[in-house]
């Protein structure tokens, strides 16, 4: 398990057309979108890849019966050589390496946790038959800034998916919606591949349960619709708050995939 050099990102972007799960927050790494790491078995002629985005999602993929990169992708687990800093959220592919990761480690339960990921694909016709207005003469709505960039604090915000402000400006797009005069919600692109963007979206815990965010993504799929881009959506399946709003929003389950929770020790 070799960290690669970022002049051989290129290396792993044939490979990660194999993958048939969405991979968008990869690719993004990849393409140097963000500063993220790849991790391979041979840096020369790579088959097995560890890529991992700053805000923490991974995917590991490629040949699965590697013993010495696994052996060191134990190591990396485990957090041997203190090289992890933080949980990181993990997809495989493909299937074998589910049961390469429970044959690696003798207690997996004490090092990660299992939970599944769920991918929706976006129903046009449904969106518009139930999209819901929520009128308000408190919001104010608009494309997001540089300072709203900035501004805007959570888990799920642009600046955990964009390098700065200006990058975000230049090559995302994201919805605002403020409350009272103050920064509430942020719907966003967290990826775009081609015509496919991936929605992120939070709200300000102080301004939960006023349909902001349903606001916002909503005004960030008329985006879509109008400029042509294929809206996706993707969530754990403990996370009800975001699989209900995905649903609200005509989107529909398309796939489920495992996905591990590394926990930092």
């Amino acid at each position: 398990m070799i960290l690669l050099e970022t002049k051989d990102y290129y290396k792993a972007a044939a490979s990660i057309t194999t993958v048939r799960i969405n991979t968008l927050f990869a690719r993004a790494v990849i393409e140097q979108k963000v500063q993220g790491k790849i991790y391979v078995d041979n840096p020369e002629s790579p088959q097995t890849f560890y890529i991992l985005h700053p805000y923490g999602m991974s995917l590991l993929f490629g040949k699965s019966n590697n013993e010495k990169f696994n052996q060191k992708f134990k190591n990396y687990v485990l957090n041997i050589n203190e090289e992890r800093c933080h949980d990181e959220w993990m997809q495989t592919y493909p299937n074998d390496w589910d049961i390469v990761l429970r044959n690696l480690f003798e207690q997996p339960e004490l090092i990660m946790e299992f939970d599944v990921r769920v991918n929706f694909k976006f129903n046009e016709k449904k969106y518009v038959q139930t999209k819901q207005t929520f009128d308000s003469d408190n919001i104010r709505i608009h494309s997001t800034t540089e300072n709203d960039f900035k501004e805007m604090v959570g888990t799920v915000i642009p600046s955990k998916f964009w390098k700065d402000s200006n990058d975000f400006v230049s090559n995302s797009i994201g919805i605002s919606v403020y409350y009272d005069n103050r920064l509430a919600s942020i719907a966003f692109a967290a990826c775009i591949e081609g015509n496919t963007l991936e929605l992120g979206i939070e709200t300000n815990e102080l301004y939960r349960g006023k349909h902001l965010a349903y606001k916002a993504c909503s005004a960030l799929l008329d985006y879509c619709l109008d400029n042509g881009f294929n809206p996706v959506w993707a969530c754990r399946l403990e996370n009800t708050g975001s699989y209900k709003l995905a649903q609200a929003l005509g989107f529909e389950v398309s796939y489920q995939n495992p996905y591990y929770r590394l926990i930092q020790i």
